[in-house]
């Protein structure tokens, strides 16, 4: 039974970390735009060197001094704030919501994820006759309701950007902070699996023992 916890803790450290860093980070996405290089996460895009925050560029594009400002970043970002209008007008309002389910739901599932690594260490501390709200089974849920927030977040991510970021650019891909997020549903996914089977475990053995 505590090898299970064992393996399902490590597993959710390594899982809310990584979701985590995947929220935080500015690389979900990336791809080319007028020749420069520029990538975006759930917070900010960036262009070249410089990071904007999300809602900056959305409903209208930067005059003429701001872009003056930026000196020779101005022709490719003054592209990719037009480029943006035209992305959220389109999606007429749908597109701007969407920003906020997928961190919603990361940021969910990271306090799901963090709430049952505390339910899980607990359980090691918890006596060998269970409680009516067993503390590995409360883990597991924890930890598998961390997989469900964090499913929807990249399935929203995914669909509308599909949509809408795929038939405005051919050179473009998800990038590794998109990709933490997978490894990070995986991690803990498992974690929720190992915490389920060191309950199981224990019913049997409780059922098993004489009485």
């Amino acid at each position: 039974m505590y090898s299970f916890m064992g393996g399902g803790l490590f597993c959710a450290w390594v899982g809310t970390i990584l979701l985590v860093v995947a929220t935080a980070t500015d690389h979900w996405m990336q791809y080319r735009l007028s020749g420069s290089f520029a990538h975006q996460g759930l917070w900010r895009y960036c262009l070249g060197n410089k990071c904007y925050l999300q809602t900056e560029s959305i409903g209208k594009a930067p005059g003429p001094g701001r872009g003056r400002a930026w000196g020779h970043r101005a022709e490719p970002l003054h592209l990719f704030c037009r480029w943006r209008t035209v992305w959220f007008r389109e999606g007429k309002g749908a597109t701007t919501a969407y920003w906020n389910a997928t961190r919603a739901f990361m940021i969910l599932s990271s306090l799901c994820a963090t709430s049952g690594i505390i339910m899980g260490i607990l359980a090691f501390a918890q006596q060998p006759a269970f409680t009516r709200l067993s503390r590995p089974f409360s883990a597991g849920i924890l930890f598998f309701a961390s997989t469900f927030f964090v499913l929807l977040a990249l399935a929203i991510y995914t669909g509308v950007t599909v949509s809408f970021l795929g038939r405005r650019f051919g050179d473009w891909r998800f990038s590794w902070s998109y990709i933490l997020g997978w490894v990070a549903l995986l991690m803990t996914f498992f974690a929720g699996i190992f915490y389920m089977c060191a309950y199981r475990m224990h019913e049997c053995r409780r059922l098993s023992a004489p009485r």
